[in-house]
């Protein structure tokens, strides 16, 4: 980690997004912390997973469902969003570079990028043909 002095706290709250290796909410983060150290405060939790997102540590993806998610592979990708079971999938490979296709196109320089697809993940595609949903 880098930036921010690291305190305990801070060290902590990172590996509790490495630990859930998913792209967690601050609220899933903060009950994971929280099991572990009850002295912990949402706050504490909230601020520094801000602080840790503008430091480039972690990777604020946006929000879903009314929730902002954070992710621990910084790189750019994309992401799918379930919309039944709202889990966020990774997606590494889609059919062309948008960063250059943009650099060509407008001109523009891009320094990251943070796109997501929705519908329905594999699992509940399967439980809907089935006829479960």
């Amino acid at each position: 980690m880098t930036g921010k002095r690291n305190t305990i706290q801070r060290q902590l709250i990172h590996d509790a997004v490495m630990e859930l290796d998913m792209h967690a909410t601050a609220e899933q983060v903060y009950e994971h912390v929280f099991k572990k150290h009850p002295t912990i405060s949402r706050a504490t939790v909230f601020r520094n997973l801000g602080q840790m997102s503008d430091a480039g540590e972690l990777l604020k993806i946006g929000s879903f469902y009314g929730s902002v998610h954070y992710d621990h592979k910084c790189h750019n990708h994309y992401h799918f969003v379930c919309d039944a079971c709202k889990w966020v999938y990774d997606i590494s490979a889609c059919g062309h570079d948008i960063n250059s296709e943009l650099a060509d196109m407008d001109g523009f320089e891009v320094k990251g990028y943070h796109l997501s697809f929705n519908g329905l993940c594999r699992n509940c595609k399967s439980k809907r043909d089935d006829g479960a949903c």
